[in-house]
Parts: C-alpha cells; sequence; structure tokens
C-alpha cells in the first residue's frame, strides 16, 4: 500500500493529513493526487465516501502555493464548482484544513444565504473560491467576481450538477475563465452528457476509475426488511432502539415525509431533519448538532445525500426507497466512509419492490434479506430462498475495484 509520503506532497500538507487523521492515501487519492501535481487534467469516477475532496484539494494547494501572486488583494486562483450548499462547505473546510497549512485562504458562496458576507469575503481577496453555480453567475453578473487568473478549475459531483439542470451554467462559467487552465472533474457515475463535457472542457485528460461506476462502497453491509408501509414507522423505531446504532442517517424521499418521520421520532429521542425547506441556518445547526452527537438521528432527503460528510455514522436507513436508482448509492455512502465499516438497512414495501429490482440491477448485486424482525413480511416471489436467508457470508457484494491501466501522466502541460 503506497503511503501519502510517496506522492511528493509537501511536508506541510503531509503533517495536515496526520493531523487529520489520515493514515494512509485512498484508492482515489494514490491515483489522483501524483497526475494532479504533474499538471495534468484529470477525469476522475469513483464512488461517494473514497475521498474525492482530499484527491483534489491536497494537490490543488501545493501547486497553488508554489507560485503564489504579489496582487493584492488576492486573485481568484482556484474555482471549485459544487452541486449543494452542504458539499461546498464541506470542500472549503478541507481547503482550510489543508491549504491553511501552505498560507492559502478559500470561502464558500451558495444561495440560501445574504450575499453581503460573501461579497466581502471576495474583495478582500482568496485563492480558493468553492461555489454553487446558481449563486456565482449572480455574483458574476453584478461584477463582484472576476475568474480571470483561476489556474484550477474543479467539477465535483459532475453527475449531481447534471441531474440539477446546472451543466449549463457550468458551461458559461468556464467560459470565463483561461483557457489554459488545469480542469480536474470527478464523478460517482458517468452518463454520456458527463462525458460529452469532460471532452468540451478538457485536454488529454489523464482518466482514472478506482470502481465499477455505480457501485456502493465495499465495506457497507447490506440488508433489506420487506414491511407493510403501515408498519415502516414502527419499524424504524424497533431498529432505531439497537444499542449498536451509535449515529443514523434516515433517508425518505420528500420533505414532508422528513418532517413526519422526524416529529414520530421526537417522541422518544433527539431528532433533526434535514431537506430544502430548511433555511441554511437551521440546516447548518441540524449537521453540527449531529456531527458533535447532540442529535442521533438526522432524517434527510436526496439533497443530503452527497453533502455530508460525518464521520462515525453507523447506519444509514432507507426509510423509503429512492425515485433515482443512484441516489441509493449515495445514500448508502454516508456510511462505510475511507476506511470505516457501516450498515445500510432498507424498509421495502410491497409497492417498492420493482424499484428495488432496479437498484440491484444497477449496482450488479443482490441485496440480503433480513427476516428476524419483528414487522417481517414474505419475500417477494421470484427471490431465491437462499438468497432471502442470507444473513451471513457473502453479502452480495459489488466486483472488486478496477483501475484503468495507466499511461505515464508525464510533466506539466507548457500551457498550465
Amino acid at each position: 500500500m503506497i503511503r501519502f509520503d510517496e506522492l511528493s506532497l509537501h511536508q506541510s500538507l503531509l503533517a495536515a493529513t496526520r493531523a487529520a487523521g489520515y493514515t494512509e492515501p485512498t484508492p482515489i487519492q494514490a491515483e489522483a493526487i501524483p497526475p494532479i501535481l504533474a499538471g495534468r487534467d484529470v477525469l476522475g469516477c469513483a464512488q461517494t465516501g473514497t475521498g474525492k475532496t482530499a484527491a483534489f484539494v491536497l494537490p490543488l494547494a501545493q501547486r497553488l502555493a508554489a507560485l503564489r501572486p504579489q496582487r493584492t488583494p488576492r486573485p481568484i486562483r482556484a474555482l471549485v464548482l459544487s452541486p449543494t450548499r452542504e458539499l461546498a462547505t464541506q470542500i472549503c473546510e478541507a481547503v482550510g484544513s489543508f491549504g491553511g497549512a501552505l498560507g492559502l485562504t478559500g470561502t464558500a458562496v451558495y444561495g440560501g444565504v445574504p450575499e453581503g458576507a460573501q461579497r466581502r469575503a471576495l474583495r478582500q481577496g482568496v485563492d480558493v473560491l468553492v461555489a454553487t453555480p446558481g449563486r456565482l453567475e449572480d455574483l458574476m453578473q453584478s461584477g463582484a467576481v472576476d475568474l480571470r487568473a483561476v489556474e484550477i478549475a474543479v467539477l465535483d459531483e459532475a453527475d449531481r450538477m447534471l441531474d440539477s439542470g446546472f451543466l449549463a451554467a457550468v458551461r458559461r462559467i468556464l467560459g470565463r475563465t483561461p483557457k489554459g487552465r488545469q480542469t480536474l472533474l470527478f464523478s460517482a457515475t458517468m452518463p454520456a452528457e458527463i462525458r460529452s463535457l469532460a471532452r468540451a472542457v478538457q485536454r488529454d485528460a489523464f482518466e482514472i476509475r478506482v470502481a465499477p461506476v455505480a457501485t456502493p462502497a465495499e465495506k457497507v453491509e447490506q440488508e433489506v426488511l420487506f414491511v407493510a408501509r403501515a408498519d415502516k414507522r414502527a419499524l424504524l423505531a424497533h431498529l432505531l432502539s439497537d444499542p449498536s446504532v451509535t449515529r443514523a442517517l434516515v433517508f425518505t424521499r420528500t420533505k414532508r415525509g422528513a418532517d413526519r418521520v422526524a416529529r414520530d421520532l421526537a417522541r422518544a429521542e433527539r431528532v433533526e431533519a434535514i431537506h430544502g425547506n430548511r433555511s441554511q441556518s437551521q440546516r447548518e445547526r441540524a449537521l453540527a448538532s449531529f456531527r458533535r452527537g447532540t442529535t442521533r438521528v438526522l432524517v434527510a432527503t436526496d439533497l443530503a445525500a452527497r453533502g455530508i460528510d460525518v464521520d462515525g455514522i453507523s447506519h444509514v436507513i432507507n426509510y423509503e426507497l429512492p425515485d433515482d436508482c443512484e441516489s441509493y448509492v449515495h445514500r448508502i455512502g454516508r456510511t462505510g466512509r475511507a476506511a470505516a465499516s457501516g450498515i445500510a438497512l432498507t424498509l421495502c414495501d410491497s409497492g417498492e419492490r420493482d424499484q428495488l429490482r432496479r437498484i440491484e440491477r444497477l449496482i450488479r448485486a443482490a441485496i440480503p434479506v433480513r427476516q428476524a424482525h419483528p414487522f417481517a413480511q414474505s419475500a417477494p416471489a421470484g427471490v431465491p430462498a437462499s438468497r432471502a436467508a442470507l444473513r451471513s457470508g457473502a453479502r452480495g457484494r459489488p466486483a472488486r475495484s478496477t483501475r484503468r491501466s495507466r499511461p505515464r501522466y508525464g510533466a506539466a502541460r507548457a500551457s498550465s
């Protein structure tokens, strides 16, 4: 296994990784850091929870610190685009943790909050700007953002930006940055639209794929529990009564459903809900309480599936299956992150069984069935008895991670 000190990182960054509790790089970090340091464009496909943020923040910080501009205020030299404000906040925190060791500054701009503080931070000058496309375009139109000095552009969770309808805005934003920039694109899946975007905005990209597309993390133990819709609330309460559930993230399909489930659970314990109808301050308070452990259970919609980066989530519980099959992968990726293990439980009623089969086709694995629970319904027709009885041993794990045989990433391009 390769070590961080074998990746040609600055000593200050190595110290920062140790302070953050990183012992060795994840596969995406080991694959991405060398070509990024060499100035190559990178197209990275890796499942959620594999350490993609550090994979680009560490080498980005080192490249920016190598040559510091003398202008005051500092120009924006790196731009990171994120589909959600939660993810933007997480990335900005990583910039502070790692880039701060080299004297770099960063700020995040996103919607849902007043622009005043964001404008003031931009006037003072920042090295790294993390932004959601909508708020960034608003600030650009008012002249508050100048992207002409951007050296590195990062598109994180590109497939989620596709789902949110941001790709046109992304193209417009990148059109305001220098053509010679280094462009890094990371995505959990690689649909045709993302391939097309990559071809349009990157040059001779070094491609990395550390796991099959839409494959859950291998350390997440998955189970499905068949239950009548009317019994879901009681089953959820039963599952949460297990002492092994130390920190649980519960997913619902709708905002109203999230509030309803949170109200029901609040009779027995401290619980918070997070979704698009909550203000930014409410969402930040809920996440902070969940991160501290004051709140053991957080109920969320898919808005939070890629925006929550909280250590020690022991269980993800799908109270309802997502409408989008790929969201299942992103949901359960909130546990079993990096080297940790976790458990993902899916409550499936009779009306959701077709969607369950579609999810299993996507992840190329049968999800084991837990029959031993108080509200169990029989497995649906067509599910082999051996699968319904599966409780240990092979648990429908995905295919082994694969990596492309890679060419030499070589020296940095002269245009970078």
